[in-house]
């Protein structure tokens, strides 16, 4: 089962790397975590990134880790407005990281520090404001 992945010292550690991210920056950061993907992995995290609603941000800035562990797929998604601003291969260069990680079994490790390099990203060019809201949880989500 997807949620007994983690364990729940794993879990917050994840979300704390997400509120971390979130510290310095407007933008947001999920994680989705599913057993299977059944099609290809980067339509399953449009799916899974438009039922959290991740698309209403206001500047369109957040960012979906979508992990299916039992079928070994990840992908990375960004919404329009970080997409825009951020170098043509970051969510490649962010898949290679968290895989290495992966492949050593090290899987909250991993998911940990692509949210880390994701929100040094996003604190470049989507910086706090004083009047940011927290528009999206934290909390890991299952499906």
């Amino acid at each position: 089962m997807a949620s007994k992945f983690f364990t729940a010292q794993q879990k917050q550690n994840i979300t704390n790397a997400i509120k971390d991210a979130e510290l310095n920056t407007s933008g947001e950061i999920r994680v989705h975590i599913e057993n299977y993907c059944k099609k290809d992995v980067l339509d399953q995290a449009a799916a899974v990134f438009a039922s959290l609603k991740m698309h209403k941000t206001k500047l369109r800035n957040g960012i979906l880790f979508y992990l299916a562990i039992k079928d070994h797929k990840f992908a990375i998604l960004g919404d329009a407005g970080i997409n825009a601003v951020i170098p043509e291969d970051f969510w490649d260069r962010i898949k290679e990281t968290m895989s290495q990680k992966f492949k050593k079994g090290e899987f909250a490790e991993g998911l940990s520090l692509g949210i880390k390099m994701a929100g040094d990203q996003l604190k470049t060019h989507f910086p706090y404001q004083s009047d940011d809201i927290n528009e999206l949880n934290d909390e890991i989500s299952f499906g």
